[in-house]
């Protein structure tokens, strides 16, 4: 009787297996393209849009703005997810990651993330947990954003509850990706994310803080720190 019902077990766990398998598969080839299209701004109160006193580029649009303006337009060329290699750093092949979403919305606004961190590192590699430094890649890496970021912007609050801090064109990084904050957000005043993390994702811009605030470790504005 015991071994009967041991089959029967057994017989069960390995079913679940494969309807879990088959999931996962019918689930990947689901997403045939993901989604350009801006989910509706849902808060019903006004938060005032923060606009930054610089102007890099000259183009009469606040570097706040151009790094929002920018990473959506990015996100409009529908990036395809594939972690590649490139001589001279940038993708030039309609294939990406998180990190060029970054990357392509302060190019948009005047400045060069490669040229930045890699002049970081050069001066202040004790900072980064790096052996040989290079710069067609070290800028397309999360790690290395998170130094750069936190020793060289703005840190701001990763409470998300603190909804008014969270601004269109700040960045957030998580442990491992990151992404631009939308203008948009949700019923709760949450804003959505602009972001490229996955072959299969339904969207770059989604509403993903919520479900991920316990793997924030930093919030960013563009506002580079006078050195010495």
């Amino acid at each position: 009787m015991k071994q009967k019902r041991s089959k029967i077990i057994a017989a069960g766990i390995l079913l679940a297996a494969i309807v879990l398998v088959i999931f996962s598969i019918i689930s990947r080839f689901s997403y045939k393209e993901t989604s350009i299209k801006r989910p509706r701004n849902a808060y019903k109160k006004k938060i005032e849009q923060f606009k930054s006193a610089t102007d890099k580029d000259g183009d009469g649009i606040d570097d706040q703005s151009d790094i929002l303006n920018s990473a959506l337009e990015y996100i409009q060329t529908k990036p395809k997810y594939e972690s590649r290699y490139y001589i001279g750093g940038s993708p030039d092949d309609g294939y990406g990651v998180c990190t060029d979403v970054v990357a392509m919305g302060l190019k948009g606004a005047g400045y060069d993330l490669q040229k930045l961190v890699a002049e970081d590192i050069k001066e202040h590699k004790d900072d980064y947990d790096i052996k040989v430094a290079d710069s067609n890649i070290d800028y397309r890496r999360v790690r290395n954003l998170q130094v750069y970021f936190k020793n060289n912007t703005k840190s701001l609050s990763t409470d998300i509850s603190k909804i008014e801090e969270w601004q269109g064109g700040d960045i957030v990084i998580f442990k491992k990706h990151i992404g631009i904050v939308s203008d948009r957000r949700d019923k709760n005043g949450v804003p959505y994310i602009i972001h490229h993390g996955s072959k299969i994702q339904r969207a770059y811009e989604q509403n993903y803080l919520k479900g991920k605030a316990d793997e924030i470790v930093g919030h960013y504005r563009w506002e580079i720190k006078n050195k010495k």
